[in-house]
C-alpha cells in the first residue's frame, strides 16, 4: 500500500506583501476561493492568516477570519488551520485571539524567539502600493519574532479546552527541543504535527543535510508520537518538499511560503503549487491523504466541533 502524504497549503501568510504578487489572496473572498481551490487540487489542510482587505496588511482580528472561514467550511471538507503566529509585529495576546475564539481543528504554534529577516526582499521588489509595506520589510533587520517559553505556554494553556491540535513550527534544531520540553510538561499531546521550516533568514538553512538533521533529531525526540512535515521558503519550496516525502514526511506549499511557480515565474494560485507537489508525490509512487484520512492520522476533533 502506498504511503499517504498530507499536503498543507499556506494560503496567504504575513511574510509577503500585496505588491510582490498580484496573485496573493488579500480579501476574504479571495482567501476563501484560494483555500477551496487548494483543497480541490489535493490539499488536506489549509493554513490561514487574515489580511485587511483595504491594504493587505496582516491582521489577527477574529472578525476578519469570520469573513472567510464559514465559506471555506461550507465549500470544502478541508481541515482548517489558523495561525497563532500572525506577524512578528504583533503581541502574543493579539496573535492568540482567532484560535482561542474560533476553536479550529488545528492551529499553528512557533517554538521560539528568533531573528526573522525579511529585509533582503527589498533587493528584489522596488515598488510598493501601500505605505506599510516598505517599513515592514526594512524594520525586520532589527526585529525579533518573540515566542518565549511563557508565550508558548500561554497559547497552549489558553487553548487546552478547545481540543485544538497544533502545527508545531520549528525553524531550527533548538525548537525541536523546546517542543520536547512542552511534551514533557504535558502541554503538547500525541499525535502532533511538527512543521520544520527551512530557508528563512534567521532559521535553519535549506541544505539537504539540514533537512536530514531535522528529521533525525525529531525521530530521536518524538519516536512514533508525531508526524513530520516541511516547508521550504522561496525557491527552496519544491525540492525541500520532495526530499521530505522521500524520507517519509509530509509537505507544505502555498503562497505564504513561496510566490513562485517555477524559476522566475510567479505562481498564479495556491492550487497551482498544490497540483505541482501532488504530481511530484505521484511520480514518486506516493498517494496524498484526503482531509478524512488526515483527520484520522492526527486524531482531530472534527469540523463540527469548531466555533465558526
Amino acid at each position: 500500500m502506498a504511503k499517504k502524504v498530507m499536503i498543507t497549503c499556506a494560503v496567504t501568510g504575513s511574510i509577503h506583501t500585496p505588491s510582490m504578487s498580484p496573485y496573493l489572496p488579500v480579501t476574504p473572498q479571495e482567501i476563501a476561493d484560494a483555500a477551496i481551490g487548494a483543497a480541490e487540487a489535493g490539499a488536506a489542510i489549509v493554513h490561514l492568516h487574515a489580511r485587511d482587505p483595504n491594504d493587505g496588511k496582516p491582521t489577527q482580528d477574529p472578525n476578519m477570519f469570520r469573513e472567510f472561514l464559514p465559506t471555506i467550511s461550507k465549500g470544502s471538507d478541508v481541515i482548517i488551520n489558523i495561525t497563532t503566529g500572525g506577524a512578528p509585529t504583533m503581541s502574543v495576546e493579539e496573535r492568540l485571539q482567532p484560535a482561542l475564539q474560533l476553536k479550529p481543528e488545528v492551529a499553528s504554534l512557533n517554538m521560539g524567539s528568533m531573528n526573522f529577516g525579511l529585509y533582503e526582499m527589498l533587493g528584489r521588489f522596488k515598488d510598493f502600493k501601500h505605505k506599510w509595506e516598505r517599513p515592514y520589510l526594512e524594520e525586520s533587520e532589527d526585529r525579533i519574532f518573540k515566542n518565549t517559553f511563557k508565550d508558548i505556554a500561554f497559547i497552549l494553556e489558553s487553548c487546552a479546552n478547545n481540543q485544538t491540535r497544533f502545527e508545531i513550527e520549528c525553524y531550527d534544531i533548538g525548537h525541536l527541543y523546546t517542543a520536547a520540553h512542552f511534551v514533557d510538561r504535558g502541554l503538547i499531546k500525541a499525535p502532533f504535527l511538527i512543521q520544520s521550516v527551512f530557508g528563512l533568514r534567521g532559521g535553519i538553512g535549506p541544505h539537504a543535510e539540514d533537512v536530514m538533521h531535522m528529521k533525525r533529531t525529531a525521530d530521536r525526540l518524538f519516536g512514533n508520537d508525531y508526524f513530520w512535515s516541511v516547508l521550504g521558503a522561496g525557491s527552496n519550496q519544491m525540492y525541500v518538499a520532495a526530499q521530505s516525502a522521500v524520507m517519509g514526511g509530509n509537505v507544505r506549499v502555498g503562497l505564504e511560503d513561496s510566490l513562485w511557480g517555477g524559476k522566475g515565474t510567479l505562481a498564479k494560485s495556491n492550487a497551482e503549487q498544490v497540483s505541482k507537489i501532488k504530481n511530484i508525490m505521484e511520480e514518486l509512487g506516493l498517494e496524498t491523504a484526503t482531509p478524512k484520512e488526515a483527520r484520522e492520522m492526527l486524531q482531530l476533533k472534527g469540523k463540527d466541533q469548531v466555533n465558526f
